[in-house]
């Protein structure tokens, strides 16, 4: 039996719930929250289930080995909770890894897992968990989903204190965006907590259990926007405390002390961030704690993100510096041989310098010296004259014709380049939908982990007809001259084609054939450099990409045509 990964155990935990009446698929409206949901560590402490949840159904019985539409073999158990069940299974067609989650199908609730699951495939955002396959199957029911063995989640990381201010920042930055995402979609959570948030490797974010989670145990919510604010609220106040922002303990952390209220978390832990602190109490639901502070609660995650945005960017931190070792002298460079090597902590006597040339011959030869040097400086100013006179007998000669080595160009050319800031950016949408707006910042944030991506595409590597180019404006401050512009891509392959234009905005009021073009250039590799024939004084430059490679299934989409942009970086 494979070693189970904590990491990929999905929904299915044992995580108490303030069970809910109202089912999962019910469609709701947004308001202010009847009911939220408080997270503890026992079953027991969730009380007494509805009327309606009193219906139990015997959960099948499955074993490992076991085989689900001659494809998916059950490896092991992970949860058995309410007469349904989660499983490490293995995909034999594909020779992967899945969750499985399993229950009746004449379970309470079994059309309304279907559903979510279903709705949840739909939404195809790769900083989700991705739902595979949803079935009903005679008399059983089951929706299998990913599973990633190389993630860990926010439990885990906060088993051994709270994350730093970067990286609290980057999970409430990036799971805000997926939840806004999510939600414009019709869908919501309902079950957001450090089980359900995991990091991977390459240190992105994702969310597992999108409707599912919530659907399987069902819960429900007359305002899914504020209830999953809330969460992303909670978690962030974990993160920058590795405390739970209620009087209960949960997940493995200590709640807050009894009949003291919800207090900010900068005053739970000296030298918490005080913009991230405030951000945490705007998306709870904190009893008027944010009207002291003069800051409009969040109430929806489209709102977070606003807020997250007009904050002030937070960078990764500098990587520390590691001395190098200390320089090993070997034998022969300490000293004559056979000279035995000094121990530690003996204080080596400094030797004496020679005294200087006191004899007769030392003062002979500092007198030659001398002489040499008076006659070489004496031969040098008068050769110096004699170039200086000749110069200026030409230049009095109005028939005297002066030449210019062809090597000697302008100032302008033989001046080196200089880096350009950028001080903001915006994606730039030509027609049709945006692809990746809340990551723009990435492409100048001096990290290469982080990117913007364009969508996938079936068709390439020219994106036309479906559209005419994507890109980025980008704001350098001030007009400045740009002559050189290079990116790092992530994906290889077939060619990539990127045009930079000079902008009038970060919304520019004309179309790509209304601007000037500074450069452009192709490549099949992962960065690309493009140089302008000559200087273009401008504030505002258009990153405009017209082809993508075609580039194979990760993390965040399937195969196709797309590509991903890490760092851009101008020269002037």
């Amino acid at each position: 039996m494979a070693e189970r990964s904590t990491a990929a155990v999905d929904v299915a935990d044992n995580s108490g719930d303030e069970p809910l009446t109202a089912q999962a698929d019910q469609s709701t409206a947004d308001g202010v929250a009847n009911n939220r949901e408080r997270d503890t560590d026992s079953d027991e402490a969730q009380g007494n289930p509805t009327s309606e949840e009193t219906v139990k159904v015997s959960p099948p019985e499955l074993h490992s080995g076991h085989k689900l539409a001659r494809r998916y073999r059950l490896e092991e158990c992970v949860t058995r909770l309410d007469g349904f069940s989660s499983w490490r299974a293995v995909d034999e067609k594909l020779r992967r890894a899945v969750g499985v989650h399993l229950l009746p199908a004449d379970h309470a609730r079994a059309r309304s897992v279907l559903a979510a699951a279903r709705s949840s495939a739909l939404l195809g955002d790769p900083r989700f968990v991705q739902v595979l396959d949803a079935v009903e199957d005679n008399d059983l029911v089951y929706v299998v989903h990913e599973w990633l063995p190389d993630a860990t989640e926010l439990t885990a990381l906060l088993a051994s204190g709270p994350l730093e201010v970067y990286d609290a920042y980057q999970m409430v930055s990036q799971v805000a965006s997926a939840m806004a995402a999510a939600h414009r979609e019709g869908l919501a959570h309902l079950r957001l907590n450090p089980n359900a948030v995991l990091r991977t490797s390459t240190g992105q974010w994702r969310i597992r259990g999108l409707a599912v989670n919530a659907a399987l145990r069902g819960i429900s919510s007359e305002t899914p926007q504020r209830t999953d604010t809330e969460a992303i609220g909670a978690l962030l106040y974990a993160t920058l405390t590795q405390r739970w922002p209620y009087e209960s303990d949960a997940y493995g952390l200590a709640g807050l002390p009894k009949d003291i209220g919800l207090i900010p978390p900068d005053q739970v832990r000296a030298g918490v961030h005080r913009g991230l602190s405030e951000l945490a109490m705007r998306a709870l639901a904190n009893d008027g704690a944010t009207a002291s502070r003069h800051e409009s609660p969040c109430t929806t995650p489209e709102e977070l993100v606003k807020a997250i945005g007009e904050m002030p960017r937070i960078r990764p931190p500098e990587p520390a510096y590691t001395a190098p070792p200390q320089y090993q002298r070997t034998a022969y460079q300490q000293g004559p041989y056979g000279r035995p090597a000094p121990r530690p902590g003996v204080t080596q006597p400094v030797p004496t310098p020679p005294p200087p040339l006191q004899s007769r011959t030392g003062k002979a030869l500092k007198w030659s010296v001398s002489a040499l040097l008076i006659a070489a400086l004496g031969l040098g100013s008068w050769q110096l004259a004699d170039a200086l006179m000749e110069r200026g007998g030409k230049a009095d000669d109005p028939n005297q014709t002066q030449t210019v080595d062809g090597d000697d160009k302008s100032d302008e050319q033989t001046r080196p380049v200089k880096p350009i800031s950028v001080q903001g950016a915006q994606e730039y949408v030509a027609s049709g939908s945006a692809q990746a707006p809340q990551d723009v910042a990435n492409t100048y944030d001096a990290d290469a982990s982080t990117f913007w991506r364009t969508k996938k595409y079936n068709e390439g590597p020219t994106l036309a007809p479906y559209k005419p180019g994507v890109g980025i404006v980008y704001d350098l401050g001030s007009p400045q001259d740009v002559s050189t512009a290079s990116i790092g891509l992530r994906y290889t392959g077939d060619h990539t084609t990127v045009h930079f234009y000079a902008a009038d905005a970060l919304s520019p009021s004309t179309g790509v054939d209304g601007m000037t073009e500074i450069a452009s250039a192709t490549t099949t590799g992962s960065s690309l450099t493009a140089k302008a024939s000559k200087p273009v004084k401008t504030r505002y430059v258009l990153l405009w990409m017209t082809d993508v490679p075609n580039a194979p299934s990760d993390g965040y989409s399937g195969a196709g045509y797309k590509q991903a942009i890490t760092d851009v970086t101008f020269k002037g």
